[in-house]
């Protein structure tokens, strides 16, 4: 399928889910709504998607629906449609202020002995960072980063500059016998950190009812791209980062030692950064969750000693986006074969019918398989 015709069936497959009623009933609170762009370019992008959903759901009305169901699948449908037209339409995300934070601690080499320095060093720059943008003017960012520095919040890494960086953990790190990692996808950032907080934390909460000798680490150690922009339909971003995923895996061992077993948690865009740092890395499953693809024809091709599992709610706008990969005027953008799909090879397992953000909502069925994943209860995870 080219590019463009991909593009526009994509935009018929979300007018199409629309029109048949698919979708949930209420809108849930931590779903995102369609991101708004500030150039002009954006705006035809959007004004183009936009226009060919409603061109094809013209000729296939649905029957009469209450306002707050049609609103949510409407949000639902704009915001793939708008996923799908970044694609092909040159976009620019709004410039992120640059926020004054003073330069990250210096620590001494993580240790086990070393943890409780470095936790402590992070939250008084996370408190310096805080006055810094209250300072500046910035008082969301003041906010953000003074709960991040509250005492019960243990940073291996903190960096308030820009759109900032940050590596949380959750647990015991240095007893723990099974690690999650956590890698998010587009928009996550400093200013939008506590929707990742609260995944990473249901999901240790889910884990210490069975295996109390487990820690979860929300690793936001790259500048993750815009949801509609150029750089969120192409590896550049995943390939910088990495690299430092890699280096931090090893960095983990180093901590917890080499018995511990590490599981990867990738999502959306995350799971193109895993699969860029997959070769030769040191991880017991690799987890693909929303994924828009990898960049590899298949799971054999991440060349990965890892188990690589696949999942994808039923209510998860990314389904609609192409699994195509094609050169663009010298770029290579989208991410070929769908993780999902039997010709990609990874071991795919239920994750209900919760939408892009839903994969770590407590008491889901996603969220119960992540955990049996983690803890290394493979024999007990729900095969889609």
């Amino acid at each position: 399928m080219g590019l463009a015709t991909g593009v526009r069936a994509a935009a018929s497959r979300v007018a199409a889910r629309v029109g048949r009623g698919g979708g949930r009933a209420e809108p849930r609170r931590d779903e995102p709504s369609p991101p708004r762009t500030s150039s002009a370019s954006s705006v035809g992008a959007a004004v183009s998607a936009s226009a060919s959903v409603s061109a094809v759901s013209a000729s296939a009305p649905a029957p009469a629906r209450p306002p707050h169901r049609r609103a949510h699948r409407w949000r639902r449908a704009t915001l793939a449609a708008l996923i799908t037209g970044a694609v092909v339409f040159p976009l620019s995300a709004a410039s992120h202020a640059e926020i004054p934070a003073p330069a990250p601690a210096t620590l001494a080499p993580l240790t086990a002995p070393t943890l409780d320095e470095a936790y402590s060093a992070n939250r008084a720059n996370a408190a310096e960072a805080s006055r810094m943008a209250a300072a500046h003017g910035d008082d969301a960012r003041a906010a953000a980063d003074r709960a991040l520095a509250a005492p019960s919040r243990h940073f291996l890494h903190f960096d308030g500059r820009g759109s900032g960086r940050a590596t949380e953990v959750f647990g015991d790190l240095a007893h723990a016998d099974h690690i999650a990692v956590l890698v998010p996808g587009s928009d996550t950032s400093l200013d939008t950190y506590d929707r990742f907080h609260r995944a990473a934390a249901a999901l240790h909460e889910q884990l210490t009812r069975t295996g109390p000798r487990t820690a979860v680490i929300a690793w936001l150690g790259y500048e993750t791209p815009a949801t509609i922009s150029p750089t969120v339909t192409t590896t550049g971003r995943a390939d910088q980062a990495a690299p430092h995923l890699r280096g931090f895996l090893r960095q983990l061992h180093a901590i917890a030692g080499r018995q511990a077993t590490v599981s990867l948690l990738c999502h959306s865009y995350g799971s193109i950064v895993c699969a860029r740092a997959a070769t030769g890395l040191d991880a017991t499953d690799l987890v693909l969750l929303g994924s828009p693809g990898t960049g590899a024809d298949d799971a054999a091709a991440l060349h990965t000693r890892a188990r690589v599992w696949a999942a994808r709610g039923s209510d998860d706008w990314v389904a609609e986006v192409p699994h195509v990969r094609t050169n663009l005027f010298g770029i290579t953008v989208g991410f070929g074969t769908d993780p999902v799909s039997p010709a990609f090879g990874a071991q795919v397992f239920a994750a209900g019918d919760g939408g892009h953000s839903d994969y770590f909502t407590p008491g889901s069925v996603s969220l119960t398989n992540l955990a049996r994943i983690v803890l290394g209860h493979t024999s007990e995870v729900t095969r889609a």
